[in-house]
């Protein structure tokens, strides 16, 4: 009998002590252990840190990717009449640029621009003898979905003259409305 409550003792504990173990351990799970992160992005409790130009759940996407295309364009700027025309945006040449050609309907030579998540910058810069400069977001377009519509901000500055287009980047002047651009 002595023999039989030991054991039945015995047992209980061992069972006990791998319960117990299981429960600890289970509690201190490396959440990163399961999880790869692409493109240079590091694992940082069970979710991935992408470097700049890439997202997604796992750093798979670039960007840039959402601004890629071609675009339709409707604007009126400060000085011109409404106009309708098309842009492309193309990769650039790092991971966070992208090229707009066919920027305000009259430069022959790419602007570059620079995105981060839905925002889209154009650093002042200089062709043709204009000064461009502004700024956007990527959005939700009802006709075109899931980042299919961008509203840009921007002005261009003729070096010679110093006139001034304004598409909505001058939030003083009533004259200007943002540039729209769709998918």
């Amino acid at each position: 009998m002595k023999f039989f409550l030991k054991t039945i003792l015995i047992t209980g504990i061992s069972a006990l002590a791998v319960y117990s173990t299981v429960i600890v351990s289970s509690c201190n799970w490396d959440k990163c252990k399961t999880i790869i992160c692409a493109n240079g992005g590091v694992c940082n409790g069970g979710a991935c840190t992408c470097p700049s130009g890439y997202e997604g759940s796992n750093c798979e996407t670039t960007t840039r990717q959402k601004f890629e295309g071609n675009w339709t364009v409707f604007e009126k700027g400060s000085t011109t009449l409404a106009a309708q025309y098309y842009v492309t945006i193309t990769d650039g040449p790092l991971i966070t640029d992208v090229l707009i050609y066919n920027f305000n309907s009259f430069l022959t030579h790419p602007i570059r621009a620079i995105v981060n998540d839905t925002n889209i910058i154009i650093p002042n810069q200089v062709y043709n003898g204009k000064y461009i400069l502004g700024n956007g977001t990527i959005h939700y377009n009802t006709t075109y979905g899931q980042y299919g519509g961008l509203t840009m901000y921007y002005e261009v500055i003729d070096s010679l003259t110093q006139r001034v287009n304004d598409y909505g980047y001058n939030a003083a002047d009533d004259k200007s409305q943002p540039s729209q651009w769709n998918k």
